[in-house]
């Protein structure tokens, strides 16, 4: 009987004991128990949006960098354009340099016709004074004879000599003089022909050159233009990029919070979890005990 009553007691101690522990372990799941699950669905749609941003960031950069890339094919396209005109100015300079070099040697040569067709007039003029001295000395020879010969006898018709001899030198004369003028003549022809075809040559390539100029001119303005967008592209990235990148920093850091909120709140369910599983294991054991005395009373009643 003491036996029995002191198992009683045993049995009714563990009875409050397990009733005090379930009405512990209840009021424990109750209030530190896992709660209701966080809602974080209001962070997924801002990492989606956040994601629709960088998304966009993205996009926008790489239209900034074809733009950057097009600018650049461009003012390389430009730059060879203008080296090619630059080429081109410079040959055709060379061209003027030449024609005003032959210009220059057409201008000498005229000059030395010009002498020579002095010097020419200056010999014909000679020849003729040469002749009329001939003449006259002919005509003294023929006037002394004339009048020796008018006292003997009839002599030969000298007049008529001296007409043939004047003749022959005024037709020699004359065709001389008229070599001479349409030798002349034909070169300064052929000599303003050359002018003409240089001038008018040389007045092309100034026109050429002149638009050469312009065109370069053009060409230099719109290439600082085009370094000056690109400037403001390359300045319009750089500040994109940092402000993504300081948008980026946050969004990471939101992201870096919030899986450090997650993995808190997992540490925290599997501590949870892991002290239900030691509480229920000790409610097992105790109710196995009471079990156990239940049996052994149940025995002993038998």
């Amino acid at each position: 009987n003491d036996r029995l009553a002191s198992y009683l007691d045993k049995v009714r101690a563990l009875e409050e004991a397990n009733g005090d522990l379930e009405v512990k372990i209840r009021d424990w799941y109750q209030k530190q128990g896992p709660g209701p699950a966080h809602d974080y669905s209001h962070y997924f749609k801002t990492i989606e949006e956040l994601r629709e941003k960088i998304l966009g960031a993205t996009i926008e950069n790489s239209k900034i960098v074809l733009q950057i890339d097009n600018a650049r094919l461009a003012a390389d396209d430009f730059r060879t354009k203008f080296e090619t005109e630059q080429a081109m100015r410079m040959s055709v300079e060379a061209d003027i340099n030449g024609l005003r070099r032959v210009l220059d040697e057409l201008t000498l040569a005229k000059s030395d016709l010009e002498i020579q067709i002095e010097s020419l007039k200056e010999e014909l003029a000679y020849l003729k004074k040469n002749h009329e001295e001939e003449i006259s000395v002919l005509r003294g020879q023929v006037g002394g004879q004339v009048s020796v010969e008018v006292d003997s006898a009839p002599g030969i018709d000298l007049a008529k000599i001296l007409g043939d001899m004047r003749s022959q030198y005024e037709v020699m004369a004359e065709k001389n003089r008229k070599d001479a003028e349409a030798w002349f003549i034909s070169r300064t022809e052929e000599l303003n022909r050359e002018v003409a075809g240089n001038t008018e040559q040389l007045q092309i390539s100034k026109s050429e050159v002149t638009d050469l100029r312009r065109t370069l001119q053009g060409l230099e303005i719109e290439l600082q233009s085009q370094l000056s967008m690109k400037a403001a592209l390359e300045s319009t990235l750089a500040e994109t990029e940092a402000r993504f990148g300081v948008q980026l920093a946050q969004i990471q850091t939101l992201i870096s919070t919030l899986e450090a909120q997650l993995s808190e709140v997992r540490a925290d369910t599997e501590r949870q979890n892991q002290e239900y599983q030691q509480l229920m294991d000790v409610k097992s054991r105790l109710e196995q005990e009471i079990a156990t005395y239940r049996s052994l009373l149940e025995g002993q009643d038998a």
